[in-house]
């Protein structure tokens, strides 16, 4: 199969889907309307509720949201063939992902800006609120622990893309000025001026990192980055949200899609042959990458790309508190998930066009390739060894889906004419790309859980209920950071990221079934299935996955064998079963409401003029 046909496919589902299923759901589900005030303008405090133009919110709001996962998920998923997650990426985003970051948005919008732990209190109740409140943080805490190893390991020793990676921090901070101060052209301004100088450090930077004092100065190994990107992240939370937060995500997101559109551009102009077949023979399980069968592992590998909770996390923190009108919620909730869908694509694309015994070896720890090739004969490496003389480092086991992913990404571009000499050039640029993707997340991320922590300890402690008491937001900005600092600075990865595959689209079905509860009481009728269906659907699978993965992996016999891997398994196993039971918990107390708001046959009209089964206090 031609890659380009995929493309093509994709595009125009995307297409469809933003025009009329994303319309039909902001008409008919959300009633949208533009006169209704957003918190943003409601609650203007200058620091995290300022209205935001609708462009730099998507880019914004993208660059969140758009981490980790719709670029090594898809890599993974890639061993089961190209088929099942190219599937689940134009279903599950148009039908699952881009409909739960709508609502989840728009639900905060009714809720004053708030997380969806507060959206929970007020739908279902307190008690709920508080268990829903604690499970976000934690998955909160994994994610961003297991998002920022993964930075880590792509800018280890990699003195170029830290050279451009710290060289956006500076650049976004002087955009930040330039839209804050210069209100009728700021954003044309700072666009121009931030796109030149991120070009300029992009080709500074391998220059630069040439010279030996620089060379050292930004070759930094896996410590001193841990407490570089803890630093930042705890910045990203306290300072005013104009000033670095959304002018660098803005700026990041040109880089992001810059970096996706020439990619799609080289596979039209080239047209790759997608080498991976539609279906392995590790659908049934028994994978060096993923040991789990396709169905349900797929659902959950393709996280971000597809339906992805922390998106939830995202929608209900800081992106709802800068919507300028309603009328942008389409275009800033269901676009900027299309385009993480297509960034999947090209994800997986890049890695289906290396030859399939190319993308085992890269993928598959050293200790067991032996075995795994003589297991797979006809998996042998074809392209490996020149990929690696080209580049200069051997490639051979690195796991995790970057390596490959930048491999994929840098053998097209190559091919390009006049390009086939600019192999390492593209090899590190694609790890910059991949660094730079997760670090937006991690700053969004990092503010959203100093709010959550706020809120939490406002309950006990009134004081930091006050969100414009700098003391407040300093030590729950400290705390928070501290807690995946840690986690980040142990590097014990092992533990972190299997359970934030569990947890993570827990959290996306927990926010559908909450939106659902809502659009229930709103009286929305037959309706509320629109995301009654993908909730539901979402904790099924995710339940499955993880009853798998804990009582045939983390639990097994083997655990009880001395070594620090089994006894780090036997501690994720007793995670994900806290997290899961925290998740049945919201989900069997959200049925109920459902029931109980079905029974009301009597409606009355809420502040919006519209009749509904109850009024609840936003």
């Amino acid at each position: 199969m031609n890659a380009l046909t995929l493309i093509f496919a994709s595009l125009c589902i995307f297409a469809i889907g933003y025009r009329f299923y994303g319309i039909f759901l902001s008409r008919k589900l959300l009633h949208i309307n533009s006169g209704r005030i957003t918190p943003a303008h409601k609650y203007y405090d200058g620091r995290d509720y300022v209205p935001t133009n609708k462009n730099v919110l998507f880019g914004h709001h993208f660059a969140a949201i758009a981490a980790a996962g719709p670029l090594a998920g898809p890599v993974l998923a890639a061993q089961f063939g190209f088929l099942p997650g190219a599937l689940w990426i134009l279903i599950g985003c148009v039908l699952g992902g881009a409909v739960h970051d709508l609502v989840v948005l728009f639900a905060s919008l009714r809720h004053k800006g708030q997380s969806l732990a507060t959206i929970a209190t007020k739908e279902l109740n307190g008690t709920i609120g508080m268990v829903a409140a604690f499970a976000i943080l934690f998955i909160l805490v994994m994610t961003l622990s297991g998002l920022s190893l993964v930075c880590v390991g792509a800018m280890n020793n990699a003195p170029w893309s830290l050279f451009v990676v710290c060289s956006t921090i500076p650049i976004a901070i002087l955009m930040g000025i330039i839209m804050k101060y210069c209100q009728k052209s700021g954003i044309v301004i700072a666009s121009i001026l931030g796109c030149v100088l991120l070009m300029f450090a992009i080709l500074l930077g391998k220059n630069a990192v040439g010279v030996a004092s620089l060379q050292a100065l930004f070759t930094w190994n896996a410590k001193p980055l841990s407490i570089a990107i803890a630093v930042y992240g705890f910045f990203a939370s306290v300072l005013p949200v104009w000033f670095l937060l959304v002018p660098r995500d803005y700026l990041s997101s040109y880089l992001k899609i810059g970096t996706i559109v020439s990619l799609a551009l080289g596979i039209i102009f080239i047209h790759p042959v997608i080498q991976m077949p539609a279906f392995t023979s590790f659908i049934k399980g028994g994978g060096s990458i993923i040991g789990g069968p396709v169905i349900p592992f797929i659902f959950i590998i393709i996280a971000c790309g597809a339906i992805s909770g922390f998106h939830a996390i995202i929608g209900t923190g800081t992106t709802p508190k800068m919507l300028n009108n309603e009328n942008d919620l389409l275009f800033v909730g269901y676009g900027a998930m299309l385009v993480e869908g297509f960034v999947a694509i090209m994800a997986l694309i890049a890695a289906v066009t290396l030859a399939p015994g190319d993308y085992f070896a890269i993928n598959t720890p050293k200790s067991a390739y032996d075995a795994f090739l003589a297991a797979n004969p006809g998996l042998a490496v074809k392209d490996l060894a020149f990929f690696s003389e080209k580049i200069g480092i051997d490639l051979a086991g690195r796991t995790g889906g970057a390596v490959s992913l930048a491999v994929g990404m840098a053998n097209i571009f190559s091919k390009i004419p006049s390009m086939d000499k600019l192999m390492a050039y593209w090899y590190n640029f694609a790890v910059m790309f991949e660094a730079v993707f997760i670090l937006t997340a991690i700053d969004a991320g990092t503010r959203v859980g100093r709010f959550f922590l706020q809120e939490l300890l406002g309950r006990a402690i009134p004081y930091f209920k006050d969100q414009k008491r700098k003391e407040g937001v300093l030590i729950a900005g400290l705390l928070f950071t501290l807690s995946w600092g840690y986690l980040v600075y142990t590097g014990d990865i092992g533990s972190i990221w299997p359970l934030f595959g569990i947890s993570n689209q827990l959290l996306a079905s927990c926010a559908l079934i909450v939106c659902t509860t809502m659009f229930i009481r709103m009286n929305r009728g037959k309706l509320a299935l629109l995301t009654a269906i993908p909730g539901i659907f979402m904790a099924a699978v995710t339940l499955w996955a993880g009853y798998i993965q804990v009582f045939g992996m983390q639990l097994s016999s083997g655990i009880f064998l001395k070594g620090y891997f089994h006894k780090n398994q036997f501690l994720l196993g007793i995670l994900a079963i806290i997290v899961m039971i925290f998740m049945i918990i919201v989900f069997v107390s959200s049925f109920k409401k459902w029931y109980e708001l079905a029974k009301i046959k009597s409606l009355t009209t809420d502040k919006y003029g519209e009749l509904v089964k109850a009024v609840v206090e936003e």
